[in-house]
């Protein structure tokens, strides 16, 4: 049983409500399809759960989301938080719009919110320094007009994305690394490449490296969030081409995002839906991967993850598994469904 998170390796937490599956303070669940979630706190992202962990589980979940008071509803998702703490996400039949709009609305919201109180702290923080400055008269006229720069000085400085290449070498990126950086169409099975600038020199990334790094570098690009309007302007850029696959290659394809020298594919370029919009793509294809059974991209990104090889779906069990399943629950003549 895995217990960090498998896009930021941060704990997930646990919970005393589903005792066949003590992780996770969030989960979403899709009883029809067996499908069981664990929602990470720190970057809100949903972590698919290893398959034989997951049948229980389930179970519990729809008991005792049915059993606690409905905070959130709608014809296709329901939310619901046990008074241990324990918030369930109920997933029902939805059309993927609103599934898509109500998973990510959530994420980029919290994201978009979180962002404003770091924002008006800080600014709070600044303006305090100023002002006393001026009180004490402490601040001259030449430091208080540098004052402005403070923020973007440390802003520019920072390290926003650490990223380890499977050489060991580990790729510390800052503000304008991240501005430089580019997504490009290419002839391999992924269908992208990365170009990353990095202190003025730039590399390109490509297979399963290209979707780690841009799925690093994204949700720092997308700190943000999003308004819920901007975040189903996103879906509905995704639903127009049909497919989250569809739409990542249209993204990369073209001559669009250009900077100015005419040079095309930055995602800093993209409108702010559309960035948006990329991370969710990614998110899902990825998602798509693993209930494929391709669990070998997923390695890196679970590291400690000695599950990992459980994760994947029906591609992985024996033909005529599900119509077993199915006959032998509704029979409910084994105790081991």
């Amino acid at each position: 049983m895995y217990k960090t998170c498998m896009f930021c390796n941060r704990p997930l937490g646990t919970n005393e409500v589903i005792e066949t599956f003590p992780v996770g303070r969030r989960l979403a669940f899709d009883a029809a399809r067996g499908r069981l979630w664990v929602v990470c706190r720190k970057c809100e992202r949903w972590n698919l759960t290893p398959l034989e962990e997951r049948w229980e589980a389930v179970e519990m979940c729809e008991k005792i989301f049915r059993e606690t008071r409905l905070r959130v509803s709608t014809e296709n998702v329901g939310l619901a938080k046990h008074p241990e703490g324990l918030v369930l996400v109920r997933i029902g039949e939805p059309m993927r719009p609103e599934f898509a709009a109500w998973r990510y609305g959530d994420q980029f919201g919290r994201r978009r919110k979180r962002q404003i109180i770091y924002g008006v702290a800080a600014s709070a923080a600044i303006g305090g320094i100023v002002i006393g400055g001026i009180a004490t008269g402490l601040l001259s006229g030449v430091a208080l007009s540098q004052a402005g720069n403070f923020w973007n000085v440390w802003a520019n400085g920072r390290t926003l994305v650490k990223y380890r290449r499977p050489d060991g070498r580990l790729l510390k990126l800052k503000r304008m690394d991240l501005l430089g950086t580019r997504v490009r169409a290419s002839d391999d099975e992924l269908g992208f490449k990365v170009e990353v600038r990095r202190k003025k020199k730039k590399e390109w990334f490509e297979g399963d490296e290209a979707r780690r790094i841009v799925g690093a570098i994204l949700p720092k690009m997308n700190k943000m969030g999003g308004k819920p309007k901007t975040v189903q302007e996103a879906v509905v850029e995704i639903e127009a081409l049909g497919h989250p696959n569809a739409f990542l290659r249209d993204v990369v394809d073209g001559d669009r995002f250009r900077d100015r020298k005419g040079i095309p594919g930055y995602i800093n370029k993209m409108p702010k839906p559309t960035k948006l919009a990329l991370e969710m793509a990614l998110h899902e294809e990825q998602e798509r991967r693993a209930l494929e059974g391709e669990l070998w991209r997923l390695e890196r990104a679970w590291e400690e993850a000695e599950e990992i090889a459980a994760i994947s779906d029906n591609l992985l069990l024996p033909e005529g598994t599900e119509d077993f399943v199915e006959q032998h629950r509704d029979a409910g003549s084994d105790p081991a469904f």
